[in-house]
């Protein structure tokens, strides 16, 4: 029997809640097919810090060391709840970028899935997201502004200033494309690059390092965008990208428009691949003022744990039946209260019952 240790990470807010739910549908899918999941619990984010001072605690950190991949729940709190934790160790700052850093989790993937089954939930009109949404958002995951150099302090005439770097060499470029183009290969075989180079200069070096790649992926058709261009597209017409390709914060400020083209942050899970670890989580945040009600989809945890299925056990065939079964239960007419149903023909479920009816669905 093949054996795999996973470290969970319940998080904040209604990570534990949506966890629980992801949890479920890995122990069917183990029993099915034969595997051991050992889950390893250990605490991260803002819960973390005030049990041990960190948001990445020693202990967590040997965990995650010693297992084969990650499951990490959403972190954060209120913008109150947050103040009482020192900026520089408030979960994102203390947490999550010090695992990014540590994994060296360079290339994000942001599913932006919108079968028909999930139309309905949309704010698009109808005809933009007719036959359904299916892209691949890679974001490069450990450069640009939010790892460059960051100084702050004030000026000789007292104003207070910040500088912050926005640095990439051409390897850490070269890298997160040539995980683009392998999933273009496997797809419909182009690619959409996502720049500003009319006005940064890390851009035109991304350009160049993109022509440089392209020459051993002949069979791809690259197609470059100005990065504010794309959103506009996104929203005109989500249906003609497939992959896209872009650095830290474009990726970050288009994954998060991607989920209103969805409908909900709740239906983007996400993969973030390290060279010899990777972690999954969802898109989205804790959401504390819905912690504990149990009205949260699990939709995006119980996604990130088929991604892992995929990704980091090649359990694709698994992986696909987690997908096909939470298909099957939107298709079914149900949701959780907290997702869009502008026209409230869904029954609503708490995200207990949603579980439930993903592992039915995979019982059959």
């Amino acid at each position: 029997m093949k054996q795999y240790s996973i470290a969970v990470l319940e998080g904040d807010g209604i990570g534990p809640e949506i966890t629980a739910e992801a949890l479920r549908v890995l122990e069917v899918i183990g029993k099915q097919a034969g595997v051991a999941f050992e889950l390893r619990r250990a605490p991260f984010g803002a819960a973390a810090w005030f049990e041990t001072g960190s948001a990445f605690p020693e202990e967590t950190k040997a965990i995650c060391d010693a297992s084969d991949a990650i499951l990490k729940g959403p972190i954060g709190l209120g913008t109150e709840a947050s103040k009482k934790i020192p900026p520089e160790e408030q979960p994102e700052r203390g947490g999550l970028l010090p695992m990014r850093k540590r994994y060296n989790t360079y290339a994000n993937f942001r599913p932006v899935y919108l079968p028909p089954e999930l139309a309905h939930f949309s704010p698009l009109k109808p005809e933009r997201v007719a036959g359904g949404v299916d892209i691949i958002i890679i974001r490069e995951l450990v450069g640009g502004l939010y790892f460059g150099a960051k100084e702050q302090g004030v000026t000789d005439q007292g104003l207070r200033y910040v500088n912050e770097t926005l640095s990439y060499n051409e390897d850490e470029i070269r890298s997160i494309l040539v995980v683009a183009f392998e999933e273009a290969v496997k797809r419909k075989k182009v690619l959409h690059s996502i720049h500003k180079s009319n006005v940064l200069m890390s851009s035109v070096l991304w350009n160049e390092v993109v022509d440089e790649v392209a020459a051993d992926y002949p069979g791809v058709e690259v197609k470059h965008v100005i990065v504010d261009a794309a959103a506009t597209a996104m929203i005109l017409d989500p249906r003609q990208f497939d992959v896209m390709v872009m650095e830290n914060m474009f990726g970050d400020i288009l994954s998060d428009l991607a989920g209103g083209i969805l409908g909900s942050l709740g239906l983007m899970p996400s993969a973030c691949m390290g060279t010899k670890k990777s972690y999954y989580e969802p898109s989205h945040g804790s959401a504390p003022d819905i912690a504990g009600k149990g009205i949260a989809n699990p939709y995006s945890m119980i996604g990130s744990v088929a991604l892992m299925l995929e990704k980091s056990f090649d359990m694709a065939d698994e992986a696909r039946r987690v997908w096909d079964a939470m298909r099957s239960v939107f298709g079914a007419g149900v949701t959780t209260a907290d997702l869009r149903d502008p026209e409230g023909k869904c029954t609503v479920l708490t995200t207990r019952e949603f579980g439930d009816r993903v592992v039915e669905a995979l019982c059959r």
